[in-house]
């Protein structure tokens, strides 16, 4: 069941809006609930993301030219400067403001969707290192595994071995980020897991990020229609190998 206490107390602690007492005792909590744990590192990372994104943008050339063409020539029958101004620099303003609000709209709900699929991830990653959890279908054969997927998932996942490189494929298994259905890869590393977990994404591509939660390290990146989140416990160097490695045809 969710935790009363993500909806009642996480964003007045976010705020520093509780007294000593309470925000002592909220994180007490935070030490033993996951759901809250988690939940606050997403709002941490949205909320630096989006300090750290640089939202000031130049007025794109269009913008500018359809604010020249709008200006009065300069003529007797035009109106004087002291009364045609200020509804120029009004209009010229909400034109610019609509413009920056709808890019920043589109910014903050795909830093907090991502926030949200990397937080499940890494709840996925933990829940499969449970005894029995860790595949549906056990084999380092790919023309197995892939095959598995067919029908349990509505697009074909990338499954490949990488054994010549050191991650040899484990196997692989159905799980849930955020409500929606993922074909999670497992490949290990030495002595470590690798989950990568492959969506469907209708987002146009964007930089790769990764990021740590709960002691973990996670990479999500974009390729060819497909949303990637890697998670493990292994060294961040590893992640970049293997998402080169899943670029490579």
């Amino acid at each position: 069941m969710p935790c009363e206490l993500t909806a009642l107390l996480l964003h007045a602690y976010l705020d520093g809006e509780l007294d000593a007492a309470d925000a002592a005792d909220f994180e007490q909590h935070l030490r033993t609930c996951l759901q809250c744990s988690s939940a606050l590192a997403a709002e941490q990372s949205l909320r630096a993301s989006i300090s750290s994104a640089q939202l000031y943008e130049r007025a794109p050339s269009q913008l500018r030219n359809q604010i020249r063409k709008s200006l009065p020539h300069n003529s007797p029958a035009t109106a004087p400067k002291s009364r045609t101004w200020p509804w120029l620099a009004l209009a010229a303003a909400l034109i610019l403001a609509a413009f920056l609000g709808r890019e920043l709209l589109g910014l903050v709900h795909l830093q907090d969707q991502r926030s949200l699929l990397t937080s499940a991830a890494v709840d996925a990653h933990l829940r499969s290192l449970q005894p029995g959890h860790l595949t549906d279908v056990q084999s380092s054969d790919q023309h197995t595994v892939k095959p598995w997927f067919d029908g349990k998932v509505d697009f074909a996942p990338t499954v490949r071995d990488f054994a010549a490189n050191d991650f040899p494929l484990l196997g692989g298994r159905l799980d849930v980020l955020g409500g929606r259905t993922a074909a999670a890869l497992v490949y290990g590393r030495r002595k470590h897991i690798i989950n990568v977990f492959v969506m469907e994404s209708s987002n146009a591509d964007v930089s790769p990020s990764s990021g740590d939660l709960h002691g973990y390290h996670w990479l999500f990146w974009q390729n060819d229609g497909f949303a990637f989140i890697a998670v493990s416990d292994a060294a961040p160097q590893d992640f970049l190998q293997l998402r080169d490695l899943f670029a490579k045809p």
